[in-house]
């Protein structure tokens, strides 16, 4: 088994090594900000959708968009408006006079990374009409079904700040996106260089494709080849089930915080985004601190606290650390 898993590693090493590429292209572009473009990458090797939360200004817009030519995939910027309506989003059917017969007209829903810019701010409607495409990967249109091609990527940005003509998301579509990163500002290091890039005017650097969406279909292959010992399938569930009943981990005070624990989709998410933490390090096999990397992401919309909790400013952020610190790590 020994000998398998060092097969293994050394297969993963060299079927990762794009990474790296990918990691430089990005830095020709964005400043700092490696939390976030390692989320993306993981969202994407898992087929997983993103919810982005950060102020203005943080180059949200660009790592996606940057990432999309780095894919050599197709790019979407949505930007979500009280009065868009779910035809803006998927497409509608035109009659067409001279031929006396209605054609088709895809939305912008059809590419491979949507940016669904500023998602709270679009009624529940228009929502619901993206919860289709991102759940069933495929678009209704009239009485005809359009499958979706694939990667498709959903990477959706609310803004924490303003909170006047925003809709909250409904809980069955914050619970379909795979991590929720909390996007924070640079270093003051990092804010100096990007301030010196920004504001010259000479041309920038081209973005090479590095890796094409055939090539990602496949490296998710590998993400299930990745070796997860038992133990650490255990500790996921532990995680999980503590977030039920924080009183079986001995944290009886954290019972009164929680309304709702994680649903069943945050452990087969904790699983995989484990599995592709460990391929962003180059590694065959998952360790639990690849596990404690990526539960915050994966738990943070999905642990919803009660009025109390609220009412002494405990966020999801505490609570998961405080499991995280408590349940015994194998």
């Amino acid at each position: 088994m020994a000998l398998d898993i060092a097969e293994l590693n050394d297969r993963i090493k060299q079927e990762s090594a794009f990474i790296d590429l990918i990691q430089t292209e990005f830095s020709k572009v964005i400043v700092g900000q490696k939390y976030m473009i390692d989320r993306l990458l993981i969202g994407l090797l898992c087929n997983g959708h993103i919810l982005l939360e950060g102020v203005p200004g943080l180059a949200k817009t660009l790592t996606i968009s940057t990432l999309a030519r780095i894919i050599d995939g197709k790019f979407h910027r949505i930007q979500f408006t009280p009065d868009l309506l779910p035809a803006d989003l998927t497409g509608t059917l035109i009659y067409n006079q001279k031929e006396s017969n209605f054609f088709v007209k895809k939305g912008p829903v059809f590419a491979n990374l949507i940016l669904a810019d500023e998602i709270n701010r679009s009624p529940a409607k228009v929502q619901s009409a993206l919860l289709e495409a991102m759940q069933e990967k495929q678009v209704t249109i009239g009485d005809e079904t359009y499958k979706l091609e694939e990667p498709f990527l959903v990477l959706a940005t609310q803004n924490p700040v303003e909170q006047e003509g925003t809709y909250p998301l409904p809980e069955a579509q914050v619970d379909r996106f795979m991590l929720k990163i909390i996007v924070g500002y640079p270093t003051k290091v990092e804010e100096m260089e990007i301030m010196r890039r920004m504001a010259n005017t000479a041309e920038k650097k081209p973005i090479n494709k590095i890796i094409t969406p055939k090539q990602i279909l496949q490296a998710r292959q590998l993400i299930n080849d990745i070796y997860m010992d038992e133990k650490i399938e255990q500790y996921i569930i532990d995680i999980i089930f503590a977030t039920r009943d924080p009183q079986t981990v001995g944290l009886p005070h954290l019972k009164p915080l929680i309304q709702y624990g994680a649903s069943p989709r945050a452990s087969i998410f904790l699983n995989l985004a484990a599995k592709a933490h460990a391929f962003l390090k180059h590694r065959g096999y998952v360790t639990p601190e690849d596990v404690k990397a990526m539960a915050y992401d994966v738990l943070r919309h999905r642990v919803i606290l009660t009025y109390e909790a609220e009412a002494e400013e405990k966020t999801t952020d505490f609570v998961i650390g405080e499991l995280l610190a408590k349940i015994e790590v194998p």
